[in-house]
């Protein structure tokens, strides 16, 4: 028992370990949603939340120390959403014929994102701080990290927030997309990019092709308007 002890500790001093066991939840999470079809509530990373947090638990390991380790897998985010802002120009044709319907349900999901996460968190008659950090949810973590610092949030609570967001997002977008009868993979891919940012948008590309290429225009165009209208709202609202 000593030496297990004695291993652990001096495992748990070097960050890789944290890193190590996240990208080998993701590994292991991706085999087994691969093998099943890829099924809409058979999420990755889902799964992987569902393998580290009882590590987490049970060896008594905070936030803090956790995130020390795997912040390099947080950096990456930044590169990510970029590289996602590719299919704005692979294409652009497309997107210039589609401009009008693309810009106004662009609008209409950004507003309504940021609307009713504040009235919903209002209406709970939460905290003024938990509200603003409920503002950005709707947008890709770095994006949401950064919009919550400046209005006066809680980064580490956005970043929980931006996690669950896009999960349920990506876990209920197929099933609800069948059951509204939308069949346009555009129209598909680009509602998930806007309401689920990253992990909708890995999700749209499991599905489709069309579908994750219009996520990923979603999910920029969603970045860029919602750190524009985010620090609005809460001004007009609060």
């Amino acid at each position: 028992m000593n030496d297990v002890i004695s291993l652990w500790t001096y495992l748990s001093a070097s960050p890789l370990l944290w890193l190590t066991a996240t990208l080998l939840a993701y590994i292991a999470a991706d085999a087994a949603a691969r093998r099943i079809g890829y099924a809409p509530w058979a999420n990755p990373v889902l799964v992987s939340v569902c393998l580290i947090a009882p590590v987490l638990w049970l060896t008594g390991t905070d936030y803090g120390t956790y995130f020390e380790g795997a912040q390099f897998i947080h950096f990456l985010l930044g590169p990510a959403t970029v590289a996602l802002a590719l299919p704005l120009i692979d294409n652009l044709d497309a997107i210039r014929r589609s401009v009008v319907p693309i810009l106004v349900a662009l609008f209409v999901g950004s507003f309504v994102a940021v609307i009713s996460a504040i009235w919903i968190a209002q209406a709970l008659d939460l905290p003024r701080e938990i509200i603003l950090s409920i503002s950005p949810k709707g947008t890709t973590a770095p994006v949401a990290l950064g919009v919550s610092e400046a209005v006066g949030g809680i980064p580490t609570l956005t970043a929980v927030l931006v996690i669950f967001t896009g999960i349920t997002g990506a876990v209920i977008v197929t099933p609800l997309m069948n059951l509204l009868r939308i069949r346009d993979w555009r129209a598909r891919g680009f509602a998930v990019g806007v309401a689920a940012h990253g992990i909708g948008t890995a999700r749209a590309f499991q599905v489709n092709k069309v579908a994750g290429a219009y996520a990923g225009i979603g999910m920029a165009l969603n970045a860029l308007l919602t750190s524009l209208i985010v620090p609005f709202v809460v001004r007009l609202m609060m």
